[in-house]
C-alpha cells in the first residue's frame, strides 16, 4: 500500500482534546466535552466529502464511505470510541514523539518518576526503529481509543482519495462512554444500517479478538446502626467496618485481577464509600463463561452473610446488574467476519495474533444488538495510565489492515 498516511497528524490533534468520561454521571454522554472531538470528526469527514456525516444529540457520530462497486456487498462498520478513561487525567495532553526508538528506557519529561521500561513493557522492546508516541508524564496519552479513531479517519481519507480501489459501503461509528461500559447503549442500530462490524480498539500489532468477558456489576449496600460513640457499647454497628471486613475476607491468592490471567475470571472491588450508618461497595465480576458469573455471585453473597453475622442488627442489599456478554456467542455463527479480518492482517504483512479480551469492547454489546463485531488492533499500549504509548508504524499498519479488510469483503462479494 503506497500511501501518504495522515494517521499520526490526526492522532496528535485528537489526543489534545479532553474527552474523559465520568462513571458517576447519568447523562448521555456522561461528559459534554466528549462532543468536542465528535464535532471535529464530523467536520473533518465532511471536508473529505462524506456528505452524511453527523453527530446525534447523544454524541454518537455516524457517517458513510459510499460503495464504489457494482457488486452487492454486505455493509461493514468500523467503530471506535472517543472517550478516555476516568482513571487518569486526559486534560492538556502533551504528546511527545520519540523518533527511531533505540530500545532504552523512556523517561517522561514532565515527571521523571514516570518511566516506560522495555523490560516491564515487552511489546515496547519489539519496536526498535519505530517512532513511539507518549504523553509527557502528567496525563494519559489517549491512544485508547484515539489511535483507533485516527486509523478509521485515515482509512476514510484513503478510500475517498483512491476511487479506483473497490469496496462496498462502509459505515463509520464513533461512540462516547465506552470506558465506563456504556459505549453502545444508545447506538441507533437501524440508523447505523450495517451487517457486520469491527471495533478498532486492540493492542498489539496484528492482534485480533473475537471473544470478550461476560460482565456483571455488583453493588453491595450495608446499613449499620449509629449511636453516640461515648455510649455505643453493645449498640453501635459500623457499616464501614462491615464493608472493610467483607473486602478483607476475599481470597488473597485467587479471584482477583492481580492473581488471574488467560481465561481465568475474577471479582474486583473497585470503589467503596461510606460511614457508620451506610456503606457501599461496587464490584465488577468477569468470566468468559456466563455460568461462572452466578457462581462468583453466590460465593460473594456467602462471604457477606458470614460477615454480617457479626452485625446482627444491621442489614444489606446485594444488587447485580448485567453489563455485557461474551461476543463469541454471536460471532461464531458468522465465521467469515473473523476469517476476513485475519486475512486482512496477513495481507498487511503481519502475523495474526488471535485471542480473547480480558475485558469488553463496544463490540460486545453491538454483537448482541445484531451487529457481529470483533476487535482489530489499533496499536495502543499500557492504556488507562501515564505510561500509555503507541507506535506510529503500528497505527499505519492498522490503517492498511482496515483498507485490506474492506477490499476483501468486496472481493468475496
Amino acid at each position: 500500500m503506497h500511501y501518504s498516511y495522515t494517521v499520526l497528524d490526526r492522532f496528535l490533534r485528537y489526543v489534545k482534546i479532553d474527552t474523559q468520561s465520568d462513571p458517576h454521571s447519568d447523562s448521555i454522554p456522561s461528559t459534554e466535552k466528549q462532543k468536542n472531538l465528535s464535532r471535529i470528526l464530523v467536520q473533518e469527514l465532511k471536508e473529505l466529502g462524506v456528505k452524511d456525516a453527523e453527530m446525534d444529540e447523544l454524541g454518537y457520530v455516524y457517517a458513510t464511505i459510499p460503495a464504489n462497486t457494482e457488486k452487492s456487498i454486505p455493509v461493514i462498520c468500523f467503530c471506535s470510541h472517543v472517550d478516555t478513561s476516568p482513571e487518569s487525567s486526559g486534560k492538556n495532553v502533551n504528546p511527545i514523539i520519540h523518533k527511531n526508538y533505540d530500545g532504552s528506557v523512556l523517561t517522561l519529561p514532565a515527571d521523571k518518576s514516570i518511566i516506560i521500561d522495555p523490560v516491564a513493557h515487552p511489546e515496547l522492546a519489539k519496536k526498535l526503529g519505530n517512532d513511539i508516541v507518549t504523553a509527557d508524564g502528567t496525563t494519559l496519552l489517549g491512544a485508547d481509543n484515539k489511535a483507533g479513531v485516527a486509523a478509521i479517519m485515515d482509512t476514510a481519507h484513503y478510500f475517498l482519495n483512491h476511487p479506483e480501489v473497490k469496496h462496498g459501503a462502509i459505515r463509520i461509528l464513533f461512540t462516547p462512554d465506552e470506558e465506563i461500559g456504556r459505549g453502545a447503549d444508545a447506538v441507533n442500530i437501524e440508523k447505523l444500517g450495517a451487517d457486520f462490524g469491527y471495533t478498532v480498539d486492540g493492542e498489539a500489532l496484528g492482534s485480533f479478538e473475537d471473544e470478550t468477558f461476560s460482565a456483571h456489576m455488583l453493588k453491595i449496600s450495608i446499613h449499620g446502626v449509629n449511636f453516640h460513640p461515648g455510649f455505643a457499647k453493645g449498640k453501635l454497628e459500623s457499616a464501614l467496618k462491615a464493608a472493610c471486613s467483607f473486602v478483607d475476607r476475599l481470597p488473597k491468592d485467587a479471584w482477583s485481577p492481580e492473581t488471574t490471567e488467560g481465561r481465568e475470571g475474577f471479582v474486583h472491588p473497585y470503589e467503596m464509600t461510606g460511614g457508620i450508618e451506610n456503606a457501599e461497595i461496587t464490584m465488577i465480576i468477569r468470566s468468559f463463561v456466563d455460568s461462572d458469573l452466578s457462581d462468583y455471585e453466590s460465593r460473594l453473597k456467602g462471604v457477606l452473610e458470614e460477615v454480617m453475622k457479626d452485625y446482627p442488627n444491621s442489614s444489606f442489599e446485594f444488587e447485580v446488574s448485567e453489563q455485557y456478554r461474551n461476543m463469541k456467542n454471536v460471532i461464531k455463527e458468522c465465521p467469515q467476519v473473523s476469517e476476513y479480518a485475519i486475512e486482512a492482517i496477513k495481507r498487511s504483512g503481519l502475523t495474526p495474533i488471535t485471542g480473547s479480551i480480558r475485558g469488553g469492547t463496544d463490540g460486545s454489546k453491538l454483537s448482541f444488538m445484531g451487529l457481529p463485531c470483533p476487535n482489530i488492533f489499533a496499536g495502543e499500549h499500557s492504556f488507562h495510565s501515564k505510561m500509555e504509548w503507541a507506535s506510529v508504524q503500528d497505527m499505519e499498519k492498522a490503517v492498511e489492515t482496515l483498507v485490506n479488510l474492506a477490499c476483501i469483503w468486496e472481493e468475496r462479494g
